[in-house]
C-alpha cells in the first residue's frame, strides 16, 4: 500500500492541472483515470470538434475566396483523413501530459477507482491512502426518455468522433452548445444537418442578438433548425416530431451532461444533482475535495482547472480569495465566434444596477472591412455610476480572443474609463472595444 499526500480521481483538464500544481507544491501526488488522459475535453469534447471546426473552417474560406475572384475546384472530401488528423491532435497533447506527469513524478494509474471513507482508495491491485483526496469524475452525457430511443443506434458526444464515414443526413437533438458548434462543423462538409431543439431558442442562456444571428448562419449553411417542438418518436432511421418527420443516417443526442456521483456516494458526501462544496472546493468531508462538472456551475474545461488550482492552494493551507464566476469566459467557437463573461444586461438590471451599455458592429472598422469580417459585436455592459464593467459579449471573428482583452480590465479592477483609454493597435478588429468603451463615456470617435 503506498501513501500519497493526494489521490486525484480524474485526469481531466481539472484533475491534472491539479496535479501537476500540488506536485510543483512538493506534494506526492497520484492521479488515476478510468479511460484516457485528458478526459472528455482532450478525447471527445473541446479538442476534436475545434479539429473539425478548422476543417470546415478550410471550405468556408475556399467558399469565400470563390466570391471574390479566386477560382478553384473542390474535390472529394477524405473525411478518414480528417479523422487520422483530430487523433493526431490529441494523441499529441496525450503525450503532453503523460511528459509533464512524469516530468514532475506523479503517479498515475489507468482504471477505476473504488474508495473507502477511511480515503483508501482501490485501483485494479493496487491500494493507495492518502491524507487529502481530490474527485475530478468529471460528467458523462445526458440522454432524455425520448420514445424509442433505446431501440435506436446513436451518438452522444463520447461516441461521435468515433464517425469514420460522412454521414449524409446528420440530426441532432439538442441546441445547445455542443449541438450548435458539430452543426456549424458537419454542414461545410456537405452534410445535411437538422437541428432539433425542444425549447424555445438555441443556446437559450446567450444574449438575444447572439441566438438570432447564429441561427441565421445555420440556415445560411443549409442546415434546418426547429425550436420549441415536441420529440414524439425515434425509429431507425426518422425523428418523429410535432413539425413533422426528419429522417437521418446519423443521429447525436446533445442534450447536456449529468455529472458522476458514483464516487460521491461511496463518501457518503453531501451530493444532490451534484457534489456539495464550499467555497474552497471542499465537500461535506473533511480533506475531501472536488472539482468540475462533478459540482455544476459552468461545467468547461477552464472553469474546472482554475477550480483544481484553488482546491491545491487550499490543501497546501493558503486562504485564496473565491473564484469569481463572472469573471469565466463563456466561448463558442461557431463562425462567427461567441465570447461572452458577466453579467447580461438583464441580470444586472435584476441585481439592481443602474446599467448602461452600448453595442456597436464590427462593420465601422476598417481591419473587419479589409478582412471580410464585418459580421457581429462587441457589446459592454457597464454601470453609471463608476463606469464599473459588469459583462461583455463579443461576436465575431476572434471573439474568443479578443474577450480576453475586457476581461483583464476587469481583473486589474479597471473600469470603463480604463478600457477606453488603452491605445489599441491600427488596424485590428480590437479597436471595437475601444470605440464601444469610449461611447460610454461619450468619447467615441466613429460610432
Amino acid at each position: 500500500m503506498k501513501h500519497y499526500d493526494v489521490v486525484i480521481i480524474g485526469a481531466g483538464p481539472g484533475g491534472y492541472v491539479a496535479a501537476i500544481k500540488a506536485a510543483q507544491q512538493g506534494m506526492q501526488v497520484a492521479v488515476i483515470e478510468k479511460k484516457k488522459i485528458g478526459g472528455t475535453c482532450l478525447n471527445v469534447g473541446c479538442i476534436p470538434s475545434k479539429a473539425y471546426l478548422k476543417h470546415a473552417e478550410w471550405l468556408l474560406t475556399m467558399k469565400e475566396a470563390q466570391a471574390y475572384g479566386i477560382e478553384h475546384t473542390v474535390g472529394p472530401i477524405h473525411f478518414d483523413q480528417l479523422v487520422a488528423r483530430k487523433n493526431s491532435v490529441v494523441t499529441s497533447l496525450q503525450g503532453g501530459i503523460h511528459h509533464l506527469f512524469k516530468q514532475n513524478e506523479i503517479a498515475y494509474f489507468e482504471g477505476e477507482a473504488t474508495l473507502t471513507r477511511d480515503k483508501t482508495v482501490q485501483v485494479g491491485a493496487q491500494r493507495l491512502t492518502a491524507d487529502k483526496l481530490l474527485l475530478a469524475t468529471g460528467s458523462t452525457p445526458f440522454v432524455p426518455p425520448i420514445k424509442g430511443i433505446e431501440n435506436v443506434r446513436y451518438h452522444t458526444t463520447d461516441t461521435f468522433f468515433d464517425m469514420t464515414t460522412l454521414p449524409n443526413k446528420l440530426v441532432i437533438i439538442g441546441g445547445g452548445v455542443i449541438a450548435v458548434e458539430l452543426a456549424f462543423a458537419m454542414a461545410p462538409l456537405g452534410v445535411e444537418v437538422s437541428v432539433l431543439e425542444v425549447a424555445p431558442d438555441i443556446l437559450g442562456t446567450e444574449d438575444v442578438a447572439v441566438r438570432t444571428l447564429l441561427k441565421k448562419k445555420l440556415q445560411e449553411l443549409g442546415c434546418t433548425v426547429h425550436t420549441g417542438i415536441t420529440l414524439q418518436q425515434v425509429t431507425a432511421t426518422t425523428v418523429h416530431t410535432s413539425v413533422g418527420n426528419v429522417d437521418f443516417d446519423e443521429l447525436l443526442v446533445a442534450t447536456g451532461r449529468k455529472a458522476n456521483l458514483a464516487l460521491a456516494t461511496q463518501l457518503g458526501l453531501k451530493a444532490d444533482r451534484f457534489i456539495e462544496v464550499n467555497a474552497h472546493y471542499e465537500t461535506s468531508v473533511a480533506g475531501v475535495y472536488a472539482i468540475g462538472d462533478a459540482i455544476g456551475g459552468y461545467m468547461l474545461a477552464h472553469a474546472a482547472s482554475a477550480e483544481g488550482l484553488h482546491a491545491v492552494a487550499h490543501m497546501t493551507g493558503v486562504n485564496p480569495e473565491p473564484l469569481q464566476q463572472t469573471l469565466i469566459p463563456r466561448c463558442i467557437y461557431t463562425t462567427p465566434e461567441v465570447a461572452s463573461f458577466g453579467l447580461s444586461e438583464e441580470e444586472a438590471r435584476a441585481n439592481g444596477y443602474d446599467v448602461q451599455v452600448s453595442s456597436m458592429p464590427f462593420s465601422i472598422i476598417g481591419k473587419a472591412i479589409a478582412t471580410n469580417d464585418t459580421e457581429g459585436f462587441v457589446k459592454i455592459i457597464s454601470e453609471k455610476t463608476y463606469n464599473e464593467i459588469l459583462g461583455a459579449v463579443i461576436v465575431g471573428a476572434h471573439a474568443t480572443e479578443m474577450i480576453h482583452t475586457i476581461m483583464a480590465v476587469k481583473k486589474a479592477e479597471g473600469c470603463v474609463d480604463e478600457l477606453a483609454n488603452l491605445t489599441f493597435g491600427h488596424p485590428s478588429l480590437s479597436e471595437l472595444t475601444g470605440e464601444v468603451a469610449n461611447s460610454l463615456i461619450s468619447q467615441a470617435i466613429h460610432g
